[in-house]
């Protein structure tokens, strides 16, 4: 099939699911915002955040929030291991996070499948000609990279699988990374956030 073709079609897969998924999910996530308000009041039940979306432009990714606003004596926040409770992290472990990106999907700004929306700094692991490539698609609630976290032990690693993942586009591509996400989440399997997102090595950095 045509490229083009292809995203067309896969857009149209994205903006009826999203909708039809946002009307099943209401409860899901009306349960989630409750449980976030109840043990966190002080702060607001969603993280929004700028984001690298499709054309290297930005976007706001919204989230539920999985951990607390808490600083020390000194106003600074505390590590993340300290603010992430129990309840975040069950939130995380079920990928329950995710779920206000289906905002984002309705707006055009992501899709389900694609490259992990990036930081701005996040992206300088790729020269601007990768970075390019890698935005030409609308970044995904999961993807590629995203179904194979435990082979991703660098930043750079990341940017080779969402490389390949727009190199190779195509819907059975899509298709694959869809069954694998469903196995990912219903054994519960999430990785790590160690694993998920390790940590930016200056190294790595190529845009200085």
């Amino acid at each position: 099939m045509n490229r083009k073709v292809a995203l067309g079609v896969k857009r149209a897969f994205d903006i009826s699911t999203a909708a039809v998924g946002g009307v099943a999910a209401a409860p899901l996530m009306l349960a989630t915002m409750a449980v976030i308000h109840i043990n966190s009041p002080e702060d607001p039940v969603v993280f929004r955040q700028k984001r690298v979306g499709s054309g290297c432009k930005e976007f706001t990714i919204y989230k539920f929030r999985t951990m607390t606003n808490e600083k020390d004596s000194s106003g600074n926040l505390l590590p993340d291991d300290k603010r992430l409770k129990k309840w975040g992290r069950v939130i995380r472990k079920l990928s329950i996070d995710e779920l206000p990106q289906i905002v984002n999907i309705l707006k055009g700004e992501m899709s389900w499948i694609g490259p992990r929306p990036l930081l701005a700094r996040e992206m300088d692991v790729m020269t601007p000609e990768e970075q390019a490539e890698r935005q030409s698609v609308l970044p995904g609630v999961t993807g590629w990279e995203a179904v194979n976290e435990s082979k991703s032990s660098s930043r750079r690693k990341m940017a080779e699988f969402d490389l390949e993942y727009v190199r190779n586009f195509s819907l059975m591509f899509d298709l694959k990374i869809i069954v694998k996400t469903a196995v990912v989440i219903l054994g519960a399997g999430r990785a790590p956030d160690e694993l998920r997102a390790p940590e930016l090595n200056e190294n790595e950095i190529i845009n200085k």
